[in-house]
């Protein structure tokens, strides 16, 4: 073994590790350990791969762990995902456990904590991110015709079956919108020219970053 192999395996046979200890390292030598972890993490499961987390817990840093968490919340939510399907019910703590090689109490912890985890809450802002694109995606077929879609629209807009702040109610039927006294059916769109979808579409398109406000103008157009 070259000295640099026996630095790193004395370091490793710690029952903790800390920044202290590292930090005699040079850089060989900390990359040497980095690969030897990762390599570990890799093939150990369960509470084999709990005891070497909590060896390496004070000398991680920040991206190390927003990784790791990513990984336990993939596999966790794969094990979860796959269950359901085989089994046809909520699976338990030790199914999952089981499914996704991690132990019970990472599996508690994760489940316990994951909502307040900054990196799920950047998976969060990241489908609010992408709501613009799937809006444009129902708006484009309800302007052609779809009243399913166009009612869908209206409810993520805030406006199906509420009243907004101009007392403007639109009501959901079985086959059409009510907006007040104008019902708008799949029939009466499918009969508007290609002028008056595009009036109707940029008057949609200006409210898609906020709540659609329908005003008697909109009415007299539709």
């Amino acid at each position: 073994m070259t000295e640099s192999e026996i630095k790193v395996n004395e370091i490793l046979s710690l029952e903790i590790i800390t920044q202290a200890d590292i930090r005699p390292l040079n850089d060989k030598e900390l990359s040497l350990l980095n690969s030897i972890v990762s390599e570990k993490m890799r093939s150990l499961t369960g509470e084999e791969r709990d005891l070497l987390l909590k060896k390496i817990d004070l000398f991680m840093d920040d991206a190390i762990r927003n990784q790791l968490w990513e990984s336990n919340h993939n596999q966790i939510t794969y094990a979860i995902s796959t269950l359901m399907q085989e089994l046809g019910r909520m699976p338990s703590k030790n199914e999952i456990a089981a499914k996704s090689e991690l132990s019970r109490q990472t599996i508690y912890k994760h489940m316990n904590d994951y909502a307040s985890h900054p990196q799920y809450l950047q998976q969060i802002e990241q489908f609010r991110f992408m709501t613009s694109k799937v809006l444009a995606k129902v708006f484009k077929f309800a302007v052609n015709g779809d009243v399913s879609a166009a009612k869908l629209y209206f409810n993520v807009m805030g406006n199906l079956n509420a009243q907004n702040a101009n007392n403007t109610l639109i009501q959901n039927q079985n086959n059409y919108i009510q907006i007040n006294g104008t019902v708008l059916s799949q029939e009466t769109i499918k009969r508007l020219s290609p002028d008056q979808l595009n009036t109707i579409e940029n008057i949609l398109k200006t409210t898609l970053p906020q709540t659609v406000k329908l005003e008697a103008e909109t009415q007299q157009t539709v």
